[in-house]
């Protein structure tokens, strides 16, 4: 499925749920960095993700959090870069991809992301600063 196609459905929630695993929150993380400034890409992958999960029946499976710390994580690992297609990205994202948690503990403690107001809103980490 082309870049707009999903993003539009996604948007008007009638992608299917397969399409949006964790690799599906990741193009929509990179696509959004890629055509809005961090700010902006960060409230529409958060806002897009909780729409999506709400209209599922999961709302309470989206934290926001994890989603904003990752969107940081994204841009480092070059989400940003215009050189970069999507499968050059997924490439040069492949550490972050595969081990995102391990990634998130360097930032933050276990105990934080555990709580409901890392959830609800997004909490800054308590180990070291995000990119």
């Amino acid at each position: 499925m082309n870049d707009e196609d999903f993003l539009r459905q996604l948007g008007d929630c009638t992608l299917p749920p397969q399409h949006f695993n964790h690799l599906g929150h990741v193009r929509l993380a990179w696509l959004n960095l890629r055509r809005r400034p961090f700010g902006q890409a960060v409230q529409h992958t958060c806002g897009t993700i909780r729409n999506y999960a709400t209209h599922l029946g999961a709302s309470g499976k989206f934290h926001c959090t994890v989603t904003t710390a990752l969107v940081h994580l994204l841009r480092e690992a070059g989400a940003c870069r215009p050189d970069l297609d999507w499968e050059g990205f997924l490439c040069e994202a492949a550490p972050l991809l595969a081990d995102a948690r391990g990634r998130l503990s360097l930032h933050y403690s276990e105990g934080v992301l555990a709580s409901e107001a890392a959830r609800q809103a997004f909490v800054p980490p308590d180990r070291a600063p995000l990119p």
